[in-house]
């Protein structure tokens, strides 16, 4: 795939926002493609875009506005489909008051301490937006842009391309970042994620994505039923501010394992150090399998009530499991009901936070000349 397909305006991209080049009414092409509609206005004028997909059972809905999930509908054993992601029915608290609710993330995925790192001898200084941390690309990451979007068709496939170009000292970072993000939702029901960057200097990146998975639905209540198993043997331990503090400690023995299938809210109680300082789960996994050419799972959820299952496979190291903590009743969901503590999980791939700190974990340093090329599947059955 050439990232170079089309580009996004620079000079939008440097007053902090990028209008969408696909422009026009809503409109819907025949063939299976995706379908446009209007979803808002941001207050300059600039009109945000919804796009519905669907392919193989599972039903998507992403904004041009932070390429953000806004509805995953997967079916449950009996055929009924039901909305699995948490998020909002309109622009305006995707805005104001969210928590990252199913947004791309860039240009660095969960947490750099203090903001700073040193890159080739030069230190940066980033946007700080969590207490003392920069926290998912600062005060104006990635999911606060409007993106490129161009719809496609791929034999049995459909899905988005998505590019957003972020210029150099945009948020701190070095380098002006060209990002190209692909969904694809396959005949089988899959949802693909396919990641790629350029950059003309030397610069840290680590793409994510930040849905909020509830298998048994958005408003159903807590996942803590779920079952859940990562393929991993060892996570980052994190200090107050929830950074890591260099360790890969062993999950054996501990609230971190997951090795074997277990009920998320089973050790969620525990008098563990770890858990108070998230409030809950809110950690790396460094994943058995490493940095693999191929997505390899790593990852499976099962919601016992609905027989609703997701595999994660991904290419990436390591894979950020957040409970929801935070979530505490403020905000309303698409379903009408309040999100409270635990009514979502997110399952994040990605390199490890503070990886521009820690020479020892692996490296987000892209350079001039390189391609950052990463893959995340996410596949369903009940």
């Amino acid at each position: 795939m050439e990232l170079s397909r089309r580009t996004v305006i620079a000079g939008a991209a440097a007053a902090g926002i990028t209008a969408g080049l696909t422009g026009g009414t809503a409109h819907a092409t025949a063939g299976g493609r995706p379908v446009k509609s209007l979803f808002g206005k941001l207050a300059d004028g600039t009109k945000v875009y919804r796009w519905s997909l669907e392919n193989g059972g599972t039903r998507l809905k992403v904004l041009s506005y932070g390429g953000i999930v806004q509805s995953l509908e997967i079916p449950d054993r009996r055929g009924r489909h039901a909305n699995v992601s948490l998020g909002f029915d309109n622009l305006d608290d995707y805005v104001a008051s969210s928590p990252y609710f199913g947004a791309l993330i860039g240009r660095y995925g969960n947490r750099i301490g203090q903001g700073r790192f040193t890159l080739d001898g030069t230190a940066y200084q980033l946007s700080v937006n969590d207490g003392e941390q920069s926290l998912h690309g600062g005060a104006q990451g990635f999911d606060k842009h409007v993106w490129d979007v161009e719809p496609f068709t791929d034999g049995s496939d459909v899905g988005l391309h998505l590019y957003y170009t972020s210029v150099d000292g945009e948020m701190g970072y070095p380098g002006t970042l060209r990002t190209k993000v692909t969904y694809t939702l396959t005949r089988h029901g899959d949802w693909r994620i396919d990641y790629e960057a350029t950059t003309d200097k030397p610069t840290v990146v680590n793409l994510t994505s930040h849905v909020y998975f509830n298998l048994a639905g958005e408003s159903s209540g807590t996942i803590y039923d779920h079952e859940l198993s990562i393929d991993a043997s060892r996570y980052t331990p994190v200090d107050a501010g929830l950074i890591p503090t260099g360790e890969l400690a062993r999950v054996a023995g501990t609230p971190f394992d997951f090795r074997r299938a277990k009920a998320v809210g089973r050790d969620i109680r525990v008098a563990h150090p770890q858990l108070l300082y998230g409030k809950g789960l809110d950690h790396n996994w460094a994943l058995d399998k490493g940095i693999t050419r191929r997505p390899e799972s790593v990852a499976t959820l099962r919601d016992p009530s609905s027989g609703r299952t997701m595999r994660i496979a991904t290419t990436e190291p390591g894979l950020q499991f957040y409970s929801g903590n935070f979530l505490d009743g403020s905000l309303v969901g698409t379903g009408g009901t309040v999100y409270r503590q635990g009514d979502g999980l997110c399952l994040e791939t990605q390199h490890f936070p503070d990886s521009p700190n820690k020479p020892h974990f692996p490296s987000t340093v892209l350079r001039p000349g390189q391609t950052y090329r990463t893959t995340t599947v996410h596949s369903f059955s009940a």
